[in-house]
């Protein structure tokens, strides 16, 4: 049901690993005028802390309900959507329409995971100032798993989430992105090169159009193309004849080892889980390995329940448990819709306890980088992923301590703001002069 972001999903399945697909865990509708189910003392902690980091910065009237949990403007539902797409890489909605999608459906904490990239954030960030949501920068990254025993190479999607103020090296993460995409250019070239040569002409202006200035195209795009060309009859016929995995149309780009993606996002300051494990052929090999390499978490649930094997593996190897609709925006019943997917309070709240001491170490290592260098393009980089509710009567940034006061308050708790080496680092941004030119220490 949507919205029911906080009540936890039935767990009375008990999954049979040979048969992923068949071991859903699926959420039983409840009965008008039934009796709710009370949150225990565990879930009632961990909402309170989830609620707390949501709604960071911002002075929210409360109201307290009959179990004694405090619930934010009439009792609405704190619901988290991890997995989603803009008009950036292969979805059909702008970042700005996206957030808007988002705000229709209740969610209250968005993470734009596009394709490669990261540049719908700040249209997303401005857009979700209007309506109150949090976003957590992110980027679904594409990769190749080549297994060192036997069996044939397989793409692996790592979800990475980064904290509000983005990656701790930025630089470094660009050009590793910019290189994905660059292959994505010549994989959609190769597949339609396959196209034609089995008699399915097409060309690529017409997928390039699709995918927009400057927009990298994927497979998404070549199958809009195949069905506005009259080819197949939809997205899903187009799939299943040429586009799947291994098949007739299908290519691959320049994609970089699985382990070395999830490695690099550990080093810039991300929390690194494995997209819709579902879809791999040889699921725990690749999480063993990735495990290994650093990852944090797995996608187990879905807008039709819990995958019970995926969160066995997510037990066995320590990973958190997440999950996401992965929404496009092609309408129709072809897709989740956002934020349709029920994430436990309990889920939520691991992961947060996972990302929260990774995000402020790459909050505090971009600010020292800007103390040792506070010039305006170092400031540029914070505020891109940075930015704020500017509310009225605020003034400019005028100080590193401006940027402290406006901008800490949303990014960290209390607890984290008042950490010793931050508060170092806070004594030198108040020295720190903000001006219409570079930024200027004053003597």
């Amino acid at each position: 049901m949507m919205g029911d972001g906080f009540f936890l999903p039935s767990t009375n399945g008990s999954g049979n690993k040979d048969s992923p697909k068949k071991t859903i865990t699926t959420k039983k509708k409840k009965k008008r005028g039934g009796t709710k189910k009370k949150m225990t003392i565990e879930q009632t902690s961990a909402y309170k802390s989830v609620r707390e980091w949501v709604f960071l910065g911002q002075s929210v009237a409360v109201l307290d309900d009959d179990f004694g949990v405090q619930w934010s403007r009439g009792k609405e539902k704190l619901v988290f959507e991890l997995h989603s797409h803009s008009t950036c890489s292969d979805g059909f909605l702008s970042p700005t329409k996206l957030v808007e999608r988002a705000h229709q459906n209740g969610v209250k904490v968005l993470s734009l995971t596009d394709h490669d990239t990261m540049s719908g954030i700040p249209e997303a960030l401005e857009a979700a100032r209007r309506f109150g949501i949090k976003i957590i920068p992110g980027v679904e990254i594409s990769t190749i798993f080549s297994p060192r025993e036997s069996g044939s190479e397989e793409p692996v999607h790592i979800l990475a989430y980064y904290s509000s103020c983005g990656p701790a090296r930025c630089e470094e993460l660009e050009k590793f992105l910019a290189d994905i995409r660059d292959g994505r250019f010549l994989r959609a070239k190769n597949m339609i090169s396959k196209l034609n040569k089995l008699k399915l002409p097409l060309k690529w202006e017409h997928v390039a159009r699709i995918a927009g200035k400057d927009v990298a195209p994927g497979r998404l795009h070549v199958a809009r193309a195949l069905v506005e060309a009259g080819h197949v009859e939809n997205l899903k016929q187009a799939f299943a004849r040429y586009l799947y995995d291994g098949g007739p149309a299908y290519s691959t780009g320049s994609e970089p080892a699985a382990e070395k993606t999830v490695q690099l996002i550990c080093e810039t300051g991300g929390v690194a889980v494995l997209a819709h494990p579902w879809a791999l052929k040889n699921p725990v090999a690749i999480i063993r390995k990735l495990k290994e390499a650093g990852l944090h978490g797995i996608e187990v649930y879905r807008s039709d329940g819990k995958l019970a094997v995926y969160s066995d593996l997510a037990d066995a190897y320590d990973l958190v448990k997440l999950g996401g609709s992965d929404y496009h925006g092609r309408g129709g019943n072809s897709e989740s819709d956002m934020g349709s997917v029920s994430l436990p309070v309990l889920a939520v709240h691991e992961f947060l306890k996972v990302a929260q001491p990774i995000w402020f170490s790459a909050i505090r290592h971009i600010l020292e980088n800007y103390v040792k260098d506070p010039s305006d393009s170092k400031l540029e980089l914070i505020l891109k992923f940075g930015k704020t509710r500017v509310s009225k009567g605020v003034p400019p940034l005028n100080s590193g301590n401006d940027l402290v006061n406006q901008c800490l308050s949303s990014w960290l708790t209390i607890e984290e703001r008042q950490n010793a080496e931050l508060e170092a680092i806070k004594l030198k941004l108040f020295q720190i002069s903000i001006g219409q030119g570079d930024t200027q220490i004053p003597k």
